[in-house]
């Protein structure tokens, strides 16, 4: 199915509007530098609160309509108070969260009516490393399993096109598969 041919959909996906800022930043890439923020306070114990109010981008910084707060904490299991999610559970949403949007945006582009669109995600992780019992286990996860439920109005071979590119251009699913340089600093 080519764009021209493609059956209108409505994803809540405003895809003229990418289209032009793909275009814009095509023409003016120095435009295309972001840098997204978040601020973290401890609470107390393993509980601390993040907000997220603004970021940087287009040449300018930005506010967000409203500011978001994450919670987060440890399972009572760790002895914790379980006033959040764990950490762990917070980047797996947040793929979840990007990939998910990207399967709306993919499949508006393409002409794709969704009508519903589940993911459900694991991610495998021994605690060994974490707490020093094995300094050969790494800390992080050592495996994510991504599993969709799509509805819509396209073959299976489709559907699966659409979350390839989805994955494709992911900026969380890079995050998490790629090497990122991260500095850790006293202010």
């Amino acid at each position: 199915m080519t764009q021209t041919d493609a059956p209108t959909v409505d994803n809540g996906v405003n895809i003229e509007a990418i289209r032009g800022a793909r275009q814009a930043l095509t023409d003016a890439p120095e435009a295309a530098q972001f840098e997204w923020r978040a601020s973290c306070e401890w609470v107390n114990g393993t509980h601390s609160r993040s907000t997220i109010t603004d970021f940087s981008g287009l040449g300018q910084h930005h506010a967000h309509r409203q500011s978001f707060d994450i919670e987060a904490d440890h399972p009572e299991v760790f002895a914790s108070e379980d006033n959040g999610a764990a950490p762990p559970e917070i980047v797996l949403a947040a793929l979840a969260s990007c990939l998910t949007a990207g399967i709306a945006t993919v499949a508006t582009n393409r002409g794709v009516q969704l009508r519903s669109v589940k993911a459900t995600v694991a991610g495998g992780m021994d605690l060994q490393g974490v707490l020093g019992i094995d300094g050969d286990v790494r800390n992080g996860f050592d495996s994510i399993t991504v599993t969709y439920d799509i509805d819509a109005d396209a073959s299976r071979d489709d559907i699966a096109a659409i979350v390839a590119q989805s994955q494709k251009r992911s900026a969380v699913f890079d995050l998490v598969t790629n090497p990122t340089t991260v500095r850790v600093e006293l202010a």
